[in-house]
């Protein structure tokens, strides 16, 4: 049975855009420690502020009553939350419910034990963040981390059926010059490939104006070797995309930076804890726990309806300076 949806009560902002797009986080932990994204040494919330894996259902179902046909699951890595399988199996039970499809973005690093599981759980496409093939550079970039076990775990992904995209940030004299070998060797395994300039959420040790990389420049690189075909391919999020058929790949090109996206922004993200985070590069916020905890729908309902009227028109980056203190990591991006 199709779930109902009450015209009045569908999701719009102030400035009328339609969201349709929320994306949850199930925990603000992560088992690598990227540089462009956290501190080495990160605080992360005690376990008693996270939403339970049942308010995070209920809130789920909640949101698609209200519109929303994707809802992305993200981190931290949301594979490091104990029970992430069974809460988007519980997600996956809407689709055709009202919902149109429930993905994730992961680091991939569980990605080989968890993959049949979320794929039988309703999981068809799965964004995995990888900047770099290389060993070397990979441990550099995460601190620590180990490539060969992300490539199994994307491996994984593919052999239980799932589509896969790799995310990759784009870093000046880091991962620069990998760009096109990674854009050719999704082509080769048939995965998608989006780009997205570093972004300034959050205080870390690295300076973000030595490693921003415009993706505007990297595009000319590109056009310069390749015929990039504009695309009408989407997928609910900020990316615009093109083909490249010399190389059987589809790109995408996230600029929040070079290029604003904003006026079409369709997304609210929710922290791990229940905060509704209206901008990426804002920190105003709405607390939807208590509202959640206090078995009143309504009260829900007015706590969304809060978030939305205090949505803003865009958020204002600028490379060298911190939008936010709150690191990526707590809305995943």
């Amino acid at each position: 049975m199709v779930q109902s949806v009450n015209p009045a009560k569908t999701l719009r902002d102030g400035f009328g855009r339609n969201i349709d797009y929320v994306r949850l986080s199930l925990t603000d932990r992560c088992d690598l420690r990227c540089r462009y994204c956290m501190a080495e040494d990160m605080i992360f919330l005690p376990r008693s502020e996270i939403l339970t894996l049942e308010e995070i259902a209920v809130l789920a179902r909640r949101f698609v009553a209200r519109g929303v046909k994707r809802i992305r699951l993200t981190g931290g890595e949301p594979l490091a939350r104990r029970g992430a399988v069974q809460v988007t199996q519980a997600i996956g039970q809407l689709i055709g419910r009202g919902l149109d499809e429930v993905t994730m973005t992961t680091n991939a690093t569980r990605l080989r034990e968890h993959a049949p599981a979320l794929r039988a759980a309703g999981l068809a496409r799965i964004n995995v963040s990888l900047d770099t093939r290389d060993p070397d550079k990979f441990r550099h970039i995460t601190r620590h981390g180990d490539v060969a076990q992300v490539l199994d775990g994307i491996q994984a992904a593919k052999e239980a059926g799932m589509g896969v995209k790799i995310n990759m940030v784009a870093l000046k004299g880091v991962n620069q010059d990998e760009i096109e070998p990674m854009l050719a060797w999704c082509g080769e395994q048939g995965f998608g490939l989006s780009l997205i300039e570093t972004m300034p959420l959050g205080v870390i040790e690295d300076d973000r104006t030595d490693r921003f990389l415009s993706l505007a420049v990297v595009k000319e690189q590109l056009e310069a070797r390749y015929t990039l075909v504009p695309s009408a391919k989407r997928t609910g999020g900020p990316a615009r995309y093109w083909s490249v058929p010399a190389l059987g790949a589809t790109l995408g090109l996230i600029s929040p930076l070079t290029r604003n996206f904003c006026e079409g922004c369709n997304r609210i993200r929710v922290s791990a804890s229940g905060q509704l985070f209206m901008c990426l590069g804002h920190e105003d916020r709405v607390d939807l726990r208590e509202a959640l905890r206090s078995d009143d729908p309504a009260l829900l309902d007015d706590a969304i309806d809060r978030a939305l009227g205090a949505k803003p028109k865009a958020h204002d980056f600028l490379i060298g300076t911190p939008a936010t203190s709150r690191h990526m990591s707590v809305t995943g991006g």
